[in-house]
Formats: structure tokens, sequence, C-alpha cells
């Protein structure tokens, strides 16, 4: 979801009359009743202005929502962040793209003592979720869309190659996925991402599960890893000998999709946030024989990412901070999260994943396959640095390399002096 750019923003204000009452209260004098938030256009805000009247009329506060398409959304950050400026009090933001930039410019204010707040129970959250909206040691943000990387298939391509179940081991993923191009090498036995950029998301799961990762815990480049070595080979490899013919290597997720949803691979690894495209009829050639899995383990286990696509923060210079988390406490409470699971957005919230009305309009075994990848779940699918669009850059080439068939070790180490060059100019 957080991927698909919106071309449209548009800006409104919703107005409800306001009635104070014993619930709202809490503000020094100072304090504005408006509160003016800032949104990405998403299915999650759509279903936030739905609900906003009874918010409203319990609070005695008027909220006010700007909703931005992302490049607009960023654009306005840009601008009002850098001036710090007052006049945003609730920002919707991407934790993994530009969560290091806003806290490390003080653009995040510290909630600390807001998630502390009796009856929301801050523990409730995902750990993964967590770790990437916490900088220094301290919440700056709260997850409420998240992702996690699983494993979807074609149950008829399974059940005619003789397999009785989806791979739960990248060797036997490997093993599957050259089975079934071999019986029909018009059909790819394995699709992903290519792209140099948009591939580091979904590659950082394989990377997680054969041990490795972007930076060791010294903060040192670890892309010329001996795990990062052998990950890259194997993703790579796997699309270079199973993916699709002639394969390009600027897929991002639409082209790797729409390949899958027309019947043109068994296995495909992607965010759980777009299985509708596949299990759609309007969208998916094989809506009925798609299944999901939890991401196979290497040998390090079954480590994909969990991430937040989106997450809520507090702006630092806003005068507004105590309203401002009176709407964050409401928004990302378990009943607003339990609604919003019901209508298909994924949340944070450990308590609302155990609830089977919260994952009641999920496929079952896409419910049991993020079930298994929170509970091991790596909290980032890129490096967590300031410039991410240039880190990614530079850690996805060696999976371009490889796709191609060049030495995926030696692009990997090549990878690694121009990361370290990267780390060490953006701690200057």
């Amino acid at each position: 979801m957080r991927r698909r750019r919106s071309i449209i923003g548009t800006s409104l204000a919703v107005v409800a009359a306001m009635s104070l009452s014993a619930c709202g209260g809490g503000d020094d004098g100072a304090s504005s009743k408006t509160v003016r938030v800032t949104l990405a256009n998403h299915v999650w805000t759509e279903n936030i202005k739905a609900a906003l009247p009874a918010f409203e009329k319990q609070s005695g506060l008027k909220v006010e929502i700007t909703q931005l398409g992302e490049d607009q959304l960023s654009d306005q950050y840009n601008v009002k962040l850098n001036a710090g400026s007052s006049d945003i009090d609730v920002m919707m933001y991407r934790p993994l793209q530009e969560g290091k930039l806003f806290a490390k410019n003080k653009y995040l204010a510290d909630l600390t003592d807001q998630v502390k707040a009796q009856g929301w129970d801050f523990s409730d959250f995902q750990a993964g979720p967590v770790e990437a909206t916490t900088y220094e040691g301290k919440p700056v943000g709260v997850p409420i869309i998240t992702e996690q990387e699983v494993l979807y298939y074609r149950k008829d391509l399974l059940e005619k190659a003789g397999l009785s179940a989806p791979p739960k081991t990248l060797d036997e993923l490997k093993t599957a996925a050259a089975k079934i191009k071999a019986a029909d090498p018009s059909v790819a036995g394995f699709v992903a991402r290519t792209g140099k950029s948009a591939a580091v998301t979904q590659f950082s799961s394989f990377l997680y599960s054969f041990g490795g990762d972007f930076v060791d815990g010294g903060g040192k480049s670890a892309v010329g890893s001996e795990a990062a070595k052998q990950a890259y080979a194997y993703y790579g490899g796997l699309i270079k000998d199973s993916g699709p013919a002639n394969v390009s290597t600027d897929m991002g997720w639409p082209e790797a999709m729409a390949i899958f949803t027309q019947g043109k691979a068994a296995f495909y690894t992607e965010a759980n946030s777009l299985y509708k495209n596949a299990t759609d009829p309007a969208k998916s050639k094989v809506s009925d024989d798609v299944g999901f899995a939890p991401f196979p383990a290497g040998p390090a286990g079954s480590k994909p990412y969990n991430i937040p696509s989106w997450a809520l923060g507090v702006n630092a210079s806003s005068e507004n901070t105590a309203n401002a988390w009176k709407f964050i406490e409401w928004a990302t409470g378990k009943e607003q999260t339990l609604a919003q699971q019901k209508s298909g957005v994924p949340g944070a919230r450990t308590s609302v994943w155990a609830n089977p009305e919260g994952s009641s309009t999920f496929p079952k075994d896409l419910v049991e396959a993020i079930a298994a990848s929170t509970k091991d779940g790596v909290g980032h699918d890129r490096p967590l640095v300031v410039k991410v669009a240039e880190a990614r850059e530079i850690v996805g080439q060696p999976i371009v390399d490889a796709i191609t068939g060049k030495d995926a070790a030696a692009a990997a180490g090549t990878a690694n002096t121009a990361f370290q060059k990267f780390l060490d100019d953006e701690a200057k």
C-alpha cells in the first residue's frame, strides 16, 4: 500500500459540532480545541474521516484534516517542518523512509510520557513496528499500518507438480520453483521485484533469513558479509534460473504482481498488504488458486520484515501537543485498530490480530502467515539511514548483478565499499 503513489492531493476540513464532555479536558488554557492533522491518501485515512464525528462529539475537539498524495505530503513536510512551522499538530509519516531524518532533525516530539496513557496499552504493539518508530531509545511515533513479507503461491500448480504443501525453507522453494518451470517453461517457478531500488525491500527478508543485515551491530556496512553474499546469490539466482523468461531488471511490485496474477508464476514473495490484487477476481486470473504461507526459512530461520509502512507522530513545533496526543490515542486505540483491520488495513496491535473479528476479513492462511511473520519479524526492510533512496541504489546493485549472471560475491564486495563510504559521509 505504501508504495502506491497517489496523484491526487486534496485538502479537507472536517468540521462537526463541538460539545464539551466529561472526557474532554486535560489541556492547558493556551491549547487550541482545533487539532490540525496531516494525512496521506490511504484507506486508513478514509476510515478515520468516517469515524471522526463520534470522536469530536466525545472529546469536544474539532479536527481539521489536510489529506495529500505521498509526493505532495513530502513536499509539504519539507517546507513546513524545516521552517519550524506550528500549523501541523499530528503528522502521518513513513518511519522507514523519512523517520530517521525527521527524528534526527527533531521534527518528531518525544512521546515517552504519552505512550504510558492508562488503558491505551503500548505493550500491545508488535515489537518490529515499535522498533521502527523509536529513535535513540525514545518512541517518536505510533505505528498504524503494518506490512510483512509472505509467500504467495499457486495451489493448482503445486498439486500438478505433486507438492503436498508450500515450501517451508528457502532450499525447498528453490527446488519447487525449478521443478515447476522445468515442467512448463512458459510458467516461471518464481517471480519477485527486480529493480535495483524496488527489490531492496523484498530482498531484505532473504538477507535476514540468511543471517545478514544491511548494517552490523557496530554501525558498519554488512552487505559484504558472507551471509549477505549468499543472500544476493540466492535471490538473484532464483530469478535468473526459475524466473520469467527474458526477465527485466526494473520490475517493481506492479510488474511482478501482474506476472503472478496473469498465471505466469508459481511462487511470489511480496508484502501481505497487496494480497487483494491476487485474490480479487476482477484483478487476478488465478484468484481461486492463490494461497499464502510464511516466508520460507533460511540458514538463520524465517526472518521476514515486519514493519510499519505508516505511523502517526506529533510535530515537535506544535503548540497543541496535548490535544494532538488525544487524537493519536483515539486513532490508534484498540477500537479503531479493530475497525481498520475489519476493513482490510493490517494494524500493529497484537490483541486485535488475536481477536477473531480482527482477522475475519483476511484469508485464513494469510492470517497464519502474518502470525508467523510478527513472531520473529525484523523491524526494517531497508537500511536505517537518513538518505534512504541513495542507500537503496547502492545495496540494490548486487541484486541486479546476480540476476544478470554476474558474480554476486564480487558485486556485494563492491557495494560494501560504496555503502561504507556512504555511512561515513552521513555520519559527518
